[in-house]
């Protein structure tokens, strides 16, 4: 029998395989290259405008929840791939349902962003 292993070496495998995932997406998903350049430009955009903490919570929920979605909409077109290679409609429409949520957040965002940043430029 294989001995078992400890609670926290288990965790720390299971943030090595998390890690893992996000280079991945990080490396080869062209929209998370392109919320990660976002993203950069909104943190320096923070720190310019000297946004307040609620500001910061508030922003970087958005990133971490419109990055997130994304890691799964990634996740599920892969599993779809993989389960059914050929196009088929309710595989298209599993894909696309997965995008529009990515789509909604993004679009949340974009207006929170607005809120958050068109008082402080005009």
């Amino acid at each position: 029998m294989q001995k078992k292993e400890s609670f926290i070496v288990n965790r720390l495998k299971s943030i090595g395989f998390a890690f893992k995932g996000m280079l991945i997406l990080i490396k080869t998903e062209a929209s998370i290259k392109v919320q990660l350049c976002i993203t950069i430009v909104i943190t320096f955009a923070g720190f310019y405008f000297e946004i307040s903490k609620t500001e910061w919570m508030v922003q970087l929920a958005m990133i971490g929840l419109v990055m997130s979605l994304e890691g799964m909409n990634t996740a599920i077109e892969h599993i779809a791939d993989f389960i059914h290679p050929e196009y088929h409609k309710k595989i298209g429409l599993i894909k696309d349902v997965a995008a529009g949520a990515v789509f909604i957040a993004a679009i949340i965002a974009t207006i929170i962003a607005g809120i958050i940043y068109v008082p402080k430029i005009f």
